[in-house]
């Protein structure tokens, strides 16, 4: 009989305790029958940094699986950036979010760069939902961790 303890057997053995675990975004895999977020928290004193980027307080928030427009100088080379125009993406994601002062937020977890990865909800609902309906960014299923957007919003997130 043969032993299987390869790192790829143990790794799909590891995922696999994850999600029956509940544990699957931990593992960064999209589950397509998601509930739609709690927005647990609260954030305050909120601004618009670009179409798919807020900064509360000290804290950046990148909205969860969607991409917006680069501002200028923004998109690295070689990278297939999200089309559109960034300012008007922006003042979209801004018409959205409402004042700031007081935010719903769902932390999903950070990413590469630090920011908190969030479905946040503004004055007029969930704010990734609310740039996708407005074409004001773009859906990418490989960043909506648990599927959150999908679920949220699920005619915009095709």
């Amino acid at each position: 009989m043969t032993k299987l303890t390869t790192p790829a057997f143990v790794i799909l053995g590891a995922a696999a305790t994850g999600i029956g675990l509940g544990l699957a975004p931990s593992f960064g895999l999209s589950i397509g029958n998601a509930s739609p977020p709690a927005y647990n928290s609260t954030v305050t004193n909120c601004r618009v940094v670009d179409g798919d980027t807020l900064h509360c307080h000290s804290v950046r928030v990148r909205l969860l699986g969607i991409d917006a427009p680069e501002l200028p100088g923004h998109c690295a080379r070689g990278r297939d950036c999200a089309p559109g125009d960034p300012y008007e993406s922006s003042r979209s994601l801004g018409s959205g979010m409402g004042d700031g002062l007081s935010l719903k937020i769902e932390n999903v977890g950070t990413d590469r760069y630090g920011r908190t990865l969030a479905m946040v909800q503004g004055a007029r609902g969930d704010l990734s939902c609310w740039q996708l309906a407005h074409g004001e960014a773009i859906y990418k299923p490989k960043w909506d961790d648990g599927g959150l957007v999908a679920a949220s919003c699920p005619s915009e997130a095709r």
